[in-house]
């Protein structure tokens, strides 16, 4: 019952968090690459991060469709 719906509300505001953090590096990442002038290597680190968050956001999604 109750623990599992507030177990799987946390889920979806944790979801939503992480897809607007994902939505602000994609913005730096274009910005960035906007500006050549730009280190390459900082880039480099925005994208790593994005895939990071990608990541976690497939494991969230993939925990959630589990029946617990």
């Amino acid at each position: 019952g109750a623990q599992k719906r507030s177990c799987r509300m946390s889920v979806e505001s944790h979801l939503a968090e992480l897809e607007k953090r994902r939505e602000a590096l994609k913005k730096e990442i274009e910005d960035a690459m906007a500006h050549p002038s730009e280190d390459d290597l900082h880039i480099a680190e925005l994208k790593r991060k994005k895939l990071l968050i990608k990541d976690e956001i497939a494991k969230l999604r993939h925990d959630a469709a589990q029946p617990a």
